[in-house]
C-alpha cells in the first residue's frame, strides 16, 4: 500500500527534525515494538511500522509543550502526502492536544508502545553491561510495578496494551524482544 512515505524517507525527516541521537533512538525502538505488534495482530505491519517511527517527529520544535505536541508533526507530515490514518494515530498518542480520546487499537497500540519503550531502556541502562540482551522480561515486569523507577513512562499509558487485549506482562515481553532485535541500531 502507498502511505505518501517510505521508511527512507521517514528517516530523512527525523535526521532533519531531530539532533538529540536518544530521540531518534526513541522513534527506533517505538517502530520495532509498533511491527511486532502489527505482526501479533495481523495488521499492517509497514502502516504501523512508519507510525512509530514518526510519533515524535516534532517534539524538539515543540520544546516538549504537551499542548502543542503533534500539531507540528500532522502539518510537517501532510505536506509531504501521508497518510490520514498515520497522522490519525500520530496526533491521538498525545491526548494533551486535543479534546478527542483514544478509541481504536492502533492508538493504544501507539501510545502504550512508545511509552513502555523508555522503561525498557531504563531498565537496561541498569544493568552492569547496559544491554537490551541482558534484560530478562520479568525484570521489566518488575520494573513496571515500581511506580518510581522511570516515572516518566506513564504505567497508566502502559496499561492501555489491556485494550488491544494484551495483559501488561505479555505487552512488556513482547516489546522487549522487539526492541532486543534492533539493539545494535538503538546502541544497548
Amino acid at each position: 500500500m502507498n502511505y505518501g512515505i517510505d521508511r527512507e524517507r521517514a528517516l530523512e525527516l527525523l535526521k532533519q527534525y531531530l539532533t538529540n541521537p536518544n530521540l531518534l533512538k526513541h522513534c527506533l525502538a517505538s517502530e520495532a515494538v509498533m511491527r511486532s505488534l502489527a505482526r501479533y495482530f495481523g495488521e499492517d505491519e509497514e502502516l504501523w511500522g512508519l507510525t512509530g517511527l514518526l510519533h515524535d517527529l516534532d517534539v524538539e520544535l515543540t520544546l516538549d509543550d504537551l499542548s502543542r505536541h503533534t500539531h507540528e508533526t500532522v502539518r510537517i507530515l501532510r505536506a509531504e502526502g501521508v497518510a490520514e490514518e498515520i497522522l490519525e494515530a500520530i496526533r491521538m498518542h498525545n491526548e494533551h492536544a486535543h479534546t478527542d480520546r483514544r478509541s481504536q487499537r492502533f492508538h493504544h497500540a501507539l501510545a502504550a508502545g512508545e511509552t513502555i519503550t523508555g522503561l525498557i531502556i531504563a531498565t537496561a541502562l541498569v544493568y552492569p553491561d547496559k544491554k537490551l540482551a541482558s534484560v530478562k522480561p520479568k525484570s521489566v515486569r518488575k520494573r513496571y510495578k515500581e511506580k518510581q523507577f522511570a516515572a516518566g513512562a506513564n504505567r497508566a499509558i502502559i496499561a492501555e496494551c489491556e485494550q488491544l487485549g494484551l495483559a501488561v506482562p505479555e505487552f512488556c515481553d513482547l516489546c522487549l524482544t522487539a526492541m532486543q532485535g534492533i539493539a545494535t541500531e538503538l546502541d544497548l
